[in-house]
C-alpha cells in the first residue's frame, strides 16, 4: 500500500532482518500475568454503558402496575421492561428500556402513546433518567387531585405515573430513598400509640355522656368507614390533614402541635 509523503524527511532507517527476530523475541514478554490494576482497567474499559446504539434482546425483565384513578373509569396498566447490562458479573446493571399503558379507556389513548414513547426514548438514551420522576409528579390537573389508597395526594393521572416510575426506580436501585432511622421509627410509632389511645379515651368518654355523644361517635365511626371504603385514609384518622413534606393524608394535631404519623414530619422540631 503506498503512503504519501506530506512533511519534510528530517530522517530514516532501514529496517534489517536481524530487527524482526528481536521483535518476534520480545512478543511473548507481553502475555505475562496482568496485574490487579490492569485488570480492573481492562475490565472498566469492557462495561457496557446504556446507551441508544444498544439493542433489543429477544426477552426483557420487566414488572406491571396498577393504577386506579377516581377521575377515569378504567383501571390504567403501567408495564416498565428493564434491560440487563454485564449480566454475570459485578458491573451488573438493571436499566429501564420501555414503558407501555394499557387501559379500556381511549379518551387520553393520545397522549398516552406519546408520553410512552417520549419515556421509552429517553430510557435507551441512558444516562440520569430519574428526572422524568420529578417532572412528571409536577403535572397538576385542572379539575383537581385525588387521595390514593394510604391517604396520599395524587395532582393529576400523570402525577401517579410518575409516582409509579419512582417506586419502579427504587425497585431496580436507581433511586435510593433515604430510609428512617431506628430513633425515627419509634418516635413515629410512639406518637401514632399515643394519639389511637387519646382518640380512644375520647370515643369512650362521649359514649358515656349520652345519647347525643354517642350518636356523633356512631357517625364518626361510620365515617372512618367511608373513608376506608374510598381508599382515602386507610392506614391513618379521617379527620388528618395532608402533609406537605410527604403528601400523605396523616397530619394530626397532638399536644398543640402539627404532626404527621406518616413522616415524623413537626411544624415543632
Amino acid at each position: 500500500m503506498a503512503i504519501k509523503i506530506t512533511k519534510k524527511i528530517k530522517g530514516y532507517s532501514v529496517q534489517k532482518p536481524e530487527d524482526k527476530a528481536k521483535e518476534t523475541q520480545a512478543a511473548p514478554a507481553t502475555d505475562l500475568p496482568l496485574s490487579d490494576e490492569m485488570v480492573e482497567r481492562e475490565s472498566a474499559s469492557n462495561i457496557i454503558q446504556m446507551h441508544e446504539k444498544v439493542e433489543r434482546p429477544e426477552a426483557l425483565v420487566g414488572a406491571t402496575y396498577k393504577i386506579k384513578s377516581p377521575l377515569v373509569e378504567h383501571a390504567m396498566y403501567v408495564t416498565i421492561n428493564d434491560i440487563v447490562l454485564n449480566p454475570g458479573t459485578p458491573h451488573e446493571l438493571r436499566r429501564p428500556f420501555e414503558v407501555f399503558i394499557n387501559s379500556k379507556n381511549m379518551d387520553h389513548f393520545q397522549w398516552v402513546v406519546a408520553i410512552t414513547r417520549i419515556m421509552s426514548a429517553v430510557f435507551r438514551k441512558g444516562g440520569d433518567v430519574t428526572f422524568l420522576v420529578d417532572e412528571l409528579k409536577a403535572v397538576f390537573d385542572p379539575r383537581g387531585g385525588y387521595f390514593k389508597a394510604g391517604g396520599v395526594y395524587m395532582p393529576s393521572i400523570v402525577a401517579e405515573i410518575g409516582s409509579v416510575i419512582e417506586e419502579h426506580l427504587k425497585f431496580i436501585g436507581m433511586i435510593v430513598d433515604p430510609e428512617l432511622s431506628d430513633a425515627q421509627r419509634a418516635l413515629i410509632a410512639e406518637k401514632r400509640a399515643a394519639y389511637e389511645n387519646k382518640s380512644k379515651k375520647k370515643t369512650d368518654s362521649n359514649q358515656l355522656s349520652g345519647d347525643l355523644a354517642g350518636a356523633g361517635a356512631e357517625g364518626a365511626s361510620r365515617a372512618d368507614e367511608a373513608a376506608s371504603e374510598a381508599g382515602e385514609a386507610v392506614s391513618f384518622p379521617a379527620s388528618a390533614s395532608m402533609c406537605h413534606k410527604c403528601n400523605t393524608k396523616a397530619l394530626v394535631l397532638m399536644d398543640g402541635c402539627q404532626t404527621c404519623l406518616n413522616c415524623g414530619y413537626s411544624k415543632c422540631g
